[in-house]
């Protein structure tokens, strides 16, 4: 059995417990200009800043939801890399790419993007500590080959690399964002929005930048909030404090009414992760007694309203090719007896506020889990407050909702970076041979169907391993009034939400 393991550990608040505040030289900070009105948007984010706005841990998906950072590609509807900071890339045999650098982008700071600024932000990204989890399954080197050229090689073959540096996480910044500690993209970015001033977990302000190489931005600015509570940003969309309020609770829905809640199919899957290598669920039984106790239409139906899809894997109808390709979980141990199950000590239960309907789903997994004979204790907290006892460890079973796409919109890199060995989010702490071999298989394929094939026979031996007992697959709910805010953006994989085009008006 392998044995080695990394840690992610959460990065401090300090940084973002300061205002932060960034030269706009190259940036609008009043109202004027930009086609479709001049009004400045008003946002509810879920989640505060967790990691003093580093780029290198979810902090980054914020970053990107608000227009700020960019990467070498971008995404497109189905998944496949498109130019962005880069104008074009090829490959150069099985492990050396070529990306050649757009010659008409700045940073927020007015300093050129080149060759160099691109080495070194993934030489960056490559060292930092925690890893990005983007990085978990692969090893990348970048080198300027003059001004305009970047040679990346990898260690192992990646055929996922141009959508891999799509991730936010690689996004690009300028060298003035290296400076002291840490990494600070206030001021030093790419994007058609400049990240001004962090208020730290209360706020932020961005503002259009006017230098930005694509089109203009039509808003001259955006007025962040940060507001754990989703009723409470339920409510500041209802009375207008807000143009946009992202992730809606399905409990609020309904009251806002269709003109103010938009919901999309998502990628994202709700699931029980049960620590495999301390406590209760270190025993296999345990975790397979735990899995036959969750009723998930029970949860569909009482939690979501009916607004999700009960769950059928890892990968849900978010990922519409699974299904066909779905095999039966592998290996799986025989359940534990109610009256074994009853004699094991209390297990500690732990989710988060900043996703308004899991500690109602905690409160019905209690009762299911106790239902089957085990004896539970809740703690609900904050996100940023749980992050690093949860990959600690800390807890034998914590409730997460987990995009399965986020990383490089394929989801090998959401099965290395949670469920191998060396992944820097394994929550579960799971290490097992056969899933480590399972995903690097599925890592190596450049064919697609072969690599989805792969990716489904790693995901057999994943449930088989009762780490991770799927729960739901959510469907997102945005909330904004479709009859004053235009160009909001509906993204399955959660990284776009404003854009160039978002304006009010």
């Amino acid at each position: 059995m392998p044995t080695s393991r990394s840690r992610r550990v959460a990065l401090p608040l300090a940084a973002a417990a300061l205002l932060v505040p960034v030269a706009t030289a190259c940036t609008s900070s009043g109202s004027s200009g930009g086609s479709g009105g001049d009004q400045r948007l008003k946002v509810a984010m879920a989640f505060p800043p967790a990691q003093a706005m580093s780029p290198y841990g979810d902090d980054a998906v914020t970053l990107s939801r608000l227009a700020v950072v960019e990467g070498l590609t971008r995404l497109d509807r189905d998944g496949e890399a498109k130019p962005a900071l880069a104008a074009s890339w090829k490959r150069d045999g099985e492990r050396a790419w070529e990306f050649t650098v757009r010659e008409d982008a700045v940073f927020q700071d007015g300093t050129k993007l080149d060759a160099a600024a691109v080495a070194r932000s993934l030489t960056a990204a490559q060292k930092a500590s925690p890893k990005p989890r983007v990085l978990s399954d692969t090893t990348l080197t970048a080198t300027a080959e003059g001004a305009d050229t970047v040679r990346i090689t990898t260690k192992e073959a990646d055929p996922l690399l141009p959508q891999r540096l799509a991730n936010p996480s690689l996004s690009v910044l300028s060298a003035a964002a290296y400076k002291g500690t840490g990494v600070n993209p206030a001021g030093h970015a790419t994007g058609p929005f400049t990240l001004a001033e962090v208020n730290g977990a209360v706020s932020a302000t961005l503002e259009r930048n006017d230098a930005y190489w694509g089109d203009r931005a039509k808003a001259p600015g955006v007025d962040v909030k940060f507001v754990a509570d989703g009723t409470a940003r339920a409510n500041a969309l209802r009375t207008k404090d807000v143009d946009v309020a992202e992730y809606v609770p399905i409990s609020q829905a309904s009251l806002l009414g269709d003109g103010l809640v938009h919901a999309f199919p998502s990628a994202r899957t709700n699931g029980l992760s049960l620590n495999t290598e301390r406590g209760v669920f270190a025993d296999p039984a345990m975790r397979a007694a735990a899995r036959e106790a969750i009723d998930s239409k029970a949860l569909v139906d009482g939690v979501y309203e009916g607004r999700a899809d009960t769950a059928q894997g890892l990968l849900g109808p978010g990922v519409p090719w699974a299904a066909d390709l779905r095999t039966a979980p592998t290996g799986r141990a025989k359940a534990a007896a109610p009256a074994e199950v009853a004699k094991t000590e209390q297990i500690v239960l732990a989710t988060y506020t900043n996703r308004p309907e899991l500690p109602e789903v905690a409160t019905v997994v209690q009762q299911q889990l106790e239902k089957r004979g085990f004896t539970v204790k809740q703690v609900v907290r904050d996100y940023a407050q749980m992050e690093a006892d949860a990959l600690a460890g800390k807890y034998d079973a914590f409730i997460q909702a987990r995009n399965t796409l986020l990383d490089t919109a394929d989801p090998v890199s959401y099965l290395a970076s949670d469920f191998t060995c060396d992944g820097s989010f394994n929550i579960t702490q799971l290490c097992a041979t056969p899933v480590d071999t399972a995903v690097d298989k599925a890592a190596a394929l450049a064919d697609t169907d072969a690599r989805h094939r792969a990716e489904m026979t790693a995901e057999a031996a994943i449930l088989g391993s009762d780490a991770l007992v799927p729960l739901v697959h959510e469907r997102f709910v945005q909330g904004y009034d479709d009859t004053r805010v235009r160009g909001v953006a509906l993204d399955p994989m959660e990284r776009t939400l404003i854009t160039a085009d978002t304006r009010v008006g």
